[in-house]
């Protein structure tokens, strides 16, 4: 890889579990968010994305999704990928990512799997090269604004910097789920009630993902607070 490509740390991974048919081991979240200074004092302009993107579509592939960018150019074994990349797109939010871990059966698998499931690897970055970009002239000004990014990969890693840039959701067949959720609410609600706080969630959730703005309902405000309270106590 080009030794001038940058990282840029975009974010804290903040795990929610979902339930269902999914593949154990897939995940999606946001690899840039768009409009926010990062802790380089870059900012990424919105469609910073869309020519690199195209560029990789029609190669029939996604920039590749390494741990810890490879090492930093470490050893050949540390640039191996730890996973794929199935689907980017820019949406009004940023760049949202969503992909599938390799080797779940493996030591190295299971480590990086479980330690997206706790909260501890809690980063994503990009491998990128600025292509066109305005400086800032202003003390006041960001010291750059990405109008054209050429991804080259988007890492997991320990440490990011811009916490609106996140995976929002991991998803494990044997964690987390409504069923689950709604059996365990039903021991401090009503059966009707349980049901509407896991819709509420489920529907949080989703539009959180996506990229959309949250209700500020008091309904969805209490089944949130509801949520945290039980992650509580399943950890205690």
């Amino acid at each position: 890889m080009d030794l001038d490509v940058k990282h840029l740390e975009t974010g804290l991974i903040d795990v929610k579990f979902e339930g269902g048919s999914s593949k154990e081991g897939t995940f999606s979240g946001y690899g840039a968010v768009f409009g926010n200074l990062d802790s380089h004092g870059d900012v990424i302009e919105k469609g910073a994305f869309k020519t690199t993107l195209r560029e990789w579509e029609g190669k029939g592939k996604l920039p590749k999704m390494l741990l810890q960018h490879g090492g930093f150019y470490g050893p050949v074994e540390d640039m191996l990928p730890i996973g794929k990349w199935t689907s980017m797109e820019e949406n009004s939010k940023g760049l949202k990512v969503s992909g599938e871990l390799f080797a779940l059966n493996t030591d190295r698998g299971q480590m990086i799997y479980d330690g997206l499931k706790a909260g501890e690897l809690d980063g994503l970055s990009i491998g990128y090269r600025a292509k066109k970009y305005t400086v800032g002239t202003k003390p006041t000004d960001p010291s750059r604004i990405l109008h054209d990014i050429d991804l080259k990969e988007v890492s997991i890693v320990t440490w990011g910097s811009n916490d609106r840039a996140l995976v929002s959701q991991v998803k494990a067949l044997d964690l987390f789920n409504p069923r689950t959720l709604e059996r365990e609410l039903k021991e401090i609600l009503s059966s009707s009630d349980a049901v509407k706080a896991v819709a509420i969630m489920k529907k949080h959730l989703q539009r959180e993902a996506d990229g959309q703005p949250t209700s500020t309902s008091r309904d969805e405000e209490v089944a949130m607070e509801l949520l945290a309270e039980l992650k509580k106590l399943r950890v205690a």
